[in-house]
């Protein structure tokens, strides 16, 4: 495995998470609105590099074994968005809204 690869990976998202956690801050401020958000392109490298798809049961299973049927951004700890809404902030992705309906693979089980 070469690590200067994951080191770049982790330390891209790192920072990444960082600059999302500011910006998530003044979503609820009222200073964005969802709405306002583009949404995430699956295409771009960030989108790439976690697996990140618009409709959940698109997962490619044989790349990102941790996806499990009934696992989307919506019910992810990192979604930020309302839970009737169609898109969303998250903390991954600073400035942009991922589909509800959507998963990567940092997925992490919303607590409750």
């Amino acid at each position: 495995m070469n690590n200067s690869i994951d080191r770049r990976k982790f330390l891209f998202q790192a920072s990444a998470t960082g600059v999302a956690v500011l910006a998530a801050q003044l979503i609820p401020m009222g200073m964005v609105s969802a709405a306002d958000l583009p949404a995430v392109d699956p295409a771009g490298p960030q989108a790439t590099a976690l697996g990140y798809v618009t409709d959940a049961s698109t997962t490619d299973t044989a790349k990102f074994a941790r996806y499990k049927a009934g696992q989307t951004c919506a019910n992810c700890q990192l979604y930020q968005g309302t839970a009737d809404a169609s898109m969303g902030p998250c903390l991954l992705f600073a400035g942009q809204a991922v589909a509800a309906g959507g998963w990567c693979n940092s997925w992490v089980q919303k607590p409750g």
